[in-house]
């Protein structure tokens, strides 16, 4: 397996010259790099006009590895071969670096780049890409592997410190400007071998010179509001927010939202993307984004559920107290239902990130989580009830899911005997890293060493807990029977907050397409799309017909619900219908890959009945032969049981309604859309759709 490494963007405060000072200083050897044994000049270059220089060395290192392995290998040092580019008229250093040594078993790329800063011609930027391959080595595969990217990294976390300690050791010596580059007065011919065309110049090759600030991490950045991370971990980080800024089309999370996704998966690359965009998906389909300004908390949350913000612990971290004991479990789900109760949790998640960003603002520090102390005196056997025990469940199911790496710290306090019973039902459901965070009191033992003091400030410990700070947390209390609701209301509130989104999901199986159709009365009305292919691969089509198709029947496994949407899936068209006659096709058949997002719109020629269909997309066979295509095997194996899932919305609008308000969906896939070419005179119109595209 290819292990891949990019860094964020090192910033050295000082201009490129004195730093190109500083770096030629590490050769021919480094003291501060033990392992760095040595090196040569094989090859050097200088263009005509002294713009631009090429070094080539070779490098000897002497790799901490166990001597039984140089034994096998037969060698005491690792050489490679490094290629430098220095262009002074551009100001950048353009580094190139390969194995020598066992160059045939394993294969180390490394490319790195000194420019100066887009924002500051002062300051000077540095990153840097490699990647390890390790085909075979006598059996000790895995171990290289691990010793490569343990010296990898060690020298990674140097190289700043290098470069730093060259820099002071110019400025004892008195060296504070080194002047810039400037071109020989008479015109010289620029020779072959070193053309500086943009196409050919130095630095920019397979390495992207650092051209904008939006589309890196500063490494300043990273340790100010990320926190310490290693170079793997902020090479993971930038990777698959580059992967998201490529291939989402939606909201792209925080770079600290992200963060915790790859936390919560041990910086899994793969597991990390596929639990993050679900999660999107979901936060897409239920507006979570918009929550905290739409969700208002019924007047019985508000007077009886038991929970508040509460100041911050020691570490900065916002408090939530939630007086469980306290609450009346079932009397909230009888007058509220389920799906209220997770909308207010949802909300206080959500409110959970926003003073993590304020709290890292105002302390000057990383602040990614928040602490939970719940009290439990009160807690009896009534709290088993259940329904409640089935909401619990719920709202832990999703937030697990959805804020994973959120919570920094519980303490339970005062637990009672009966809490071993419902810690045993809902432990399971509790990712076993957030289990760690967990810190149990019984009694009074949360008044002695290792108690709140430890954790929380004594001066904004609550007073009902035997601190000094007034907490404005409810008290709770029994809820009203008067208040409660008949089944039948619960459902019917719990159905509305489940559809409450413009957004709908479908499954689409092999030979059983998902299709929707739209009445049009006046003809050039412009039908609208958005969708989202959450799992397989779909081909969707537009068809108009003059007939109306018969009503869909109704599908009984149809159930939504925020944690499992409704995936219903519906067909129109008859099978006795023949394409040609009873209904034609307006536009090509579109393709969509697993994860894509697609936008588009369709001007309607016609009146009449237009059926968007979104079918299964089945891999052709190969013509010349009957045998399966390895395309149609790895199809077979990723989408099981020959199912996908789609997440849509469409609408449609008058054509005089459509310019200027609803651009931002014209096809995100070239010439499928009808208006493409209806828009051709339109600049707004032609850069949306690039910028779709």
């Amino acid at each position: 397996m290819v292990q891949k490494y990019q860094s964020p963007v090192r910033v050295y405060k000082h201009p490129f010259e004195l730093v190109m000072a500083a770096y030629e200083r590490r050769f021919p050897t480094c003291h501060l790099i033990p392992m760095f044994v040595g090196s040569e000049v094989v090859n050097e270059e200088v263009s005509e006009d002294g713009s631009v220089h090429r070094v080539e060395r070779r490098c000897a290192l002497d790799v901490d590895a166990p001597r039984l392995l140089k034994r096998i290998a037969g060698v005491d040092h690792v050489y490679f071969n490094q290629k430098n580019t220095l262009n002074k008229r551009e100001r950048t250093l353009h580094i190139e670096s390969r194995n020598e040594s066992f160059s045939n078993r394993v294969v180390v790329h490394e490319t790195c780049c000194y420019s100066v800063h887009p924002e500051n011609e002062d300051w000077t930027c540095f990153e840097q890409t490699a990647s390890l391959d390790i085909k075979s080595f006598f059996g000790f595969e895995s171990t290289v592997e691990k010793i490569a990217m343990k010296q990898y990294a060690s020298s990674i976390n140097k190289g700043k410190e290098i470069i730093e300690y060259y820099l002071n050791e110019l400025e004892v010596e008195g060296i504070l400007h080194v002047p810039r580059w400037i071109p020989p007065s008479r015109s010289l011919p620029q020779p072959t071998s070193l053309s500086t065309s943009p196409a050919n110049r130095p630095g920019r090759g397979n390495l992207k010179v650092f051209n904008s600030v939006a589309d890196k991490l500063d490494a300043d950045y990273i340790k100010r509001y990320l926190g310490d991370l290693t170079p793997l971990q902020e090479s993971c980080l930038i990777r698959l927010r580059k992967w998201l800024q490529e291939t989402h089309k939606g909201k792209i999370p925080k770079d600290e939202h992200i963060l915790r996704f790859l936390r919560a998966r041990d910086f899994n690359m793969d597991k990390a993307r596929e639990i993050l965009c679900q999660s999107l998906t979901w936060r897409k389909q239920h507006q979570v984004d918009y929550l905290l300004e739409t969700w208002n908390s019924p007047q019985v949350l508000q007077d009886f559920y038991t929970g508040g913000w509460h100041h911050h612990d020691r570490d900065g971290r916002p408090l939530y107290i939630l007086r469980l004991g306290q609450m009346d479990t079932k009397g909230l789900v009888r007058a509220l239902g389920e799906e209220s109760l997770l909308r207010h949790v949802l909300s206080i998640n959500e409110e959970g990130l926003r003073r993590c960003e304020e709290n890292t603002k105002v302390f000057g520090r990383p602040i990614s989580c928040w602490t939970c102390l719940v009290d439990l005196e009160g807690l009896n056997m009534r709290h088993l009830w259940r329904p409640g025990v089935k909401a619990l469940l719920r709202i832990i199911e999703v937030v697990e899911a959805n804020y994973p790496e959120t919570l920094g710290r519980l303490l339970i306090l005062r637990a009672p005997r009966v809490f071993p019973v419902l810690w045993t039902l809902v432990s399971p459901f509790i990712d076993e890293n957030t289990r760690k965070k967990f810190l149990i009191y019984a009694g009074n033992d949360y008044q002695g060493p290792g108690g709140l003091v430890d954790y929380i400030d004594k001066e904004i410990i609550p007073d009902f807990l035997g601190g000094e700070s007034m907490c404005e947390v409810p008290e709770g209390g029994l809820v009203p029977k008067s208040m409660y609701r008949t089944p039948e209301e619960v459902e019917s509130e719990d159905v509305r907050l489940w559809t409450e989104t413009i957004y709908q999901s479908s499954s689409i199986f092999k030979g059983a397409p998902h299709e929707l159709v739209i009445e049009i009365i006046d003809a050039a009305s412009v039908i609208t799309w958005d969708f989202d292919v959450c799992k397989g691969d779909i081909i969707f089509n537009i068809y108009h017909s003059k007939r109306a198709p018969q009503p869909p029947r109704k599908d009984p496994l149809g159930a939504h619900g925020i944690t499992s949407p409704g995936l219903n899936n519906v067909q129109l068209i008859d099978k006795s219908w023949t394409l040609g006659q009873d209904y034609s096709m307006v536009e090509s058949p579109l393709t969509c890959k697993e994860g894509e997002s697609v936008q588009g719109s369709h001007i309607t020629r016609w009146p009449g009945f237009y059926i968007l269909q979104w079918k299964f997309h089945s891999m052709p066979a190969c013509s010349a032969t009957n045998l399966p295509r390895v395309d149609d095997v790895l199809a077979t194996l990723q989408v099981s049981s020959h199912k996908c899932k789609v997440m849509y919305y469409t609408e449609v609008l008058g054509s005089e309604d459509f310019r200027g308000s609803m651009t931002s969906l014209e096809s995100s896939h070239s010439g499928f859309s009808q208006l493409s070419a209806a828009t051709v005179s339109s600049n707004h119109s032609q850069s949306s759709s690039m910028i779709s595209r």
